[in-house]
């Protein structure tokens, strides 16, 4: 997946885009929460990612994730 995600912040302000594209990862996953099927992403929307970048998208979704720390504010007593 790291080959296929990229960050580089001379790009969409450094968001996380497909490699070797102006694709942002963001914009993938909203159309995979859609319930566009991912052949249907590629031939309608970006005919330039292959499935394997949408699961990347995906997968750095869900990495993301497991990472971020959740902090909570303290209840008033």
């Amino acid at each position: 997946m790291k080959e296929r995600i990229t960050v580089n912040p001379n790009i969409h302000f450094g968001k996380p885009c497909v490699a070797g594209t102006r694709i942002p990862v963001q914009n993938v996953l909203e159309l995979v929460k859609e319930g566009i099927p991912f052949s249907e992403i590629i031939r309608d929307y970006y005919p330039d990612l292959k499935i394997d970048d949408i699961r990347a998208c995906i997968e750095y979704a869900i990495q993301v994730m497991t990472v971020e720390e959740i902090h909570f504010a303290p209840v008033p007593a």
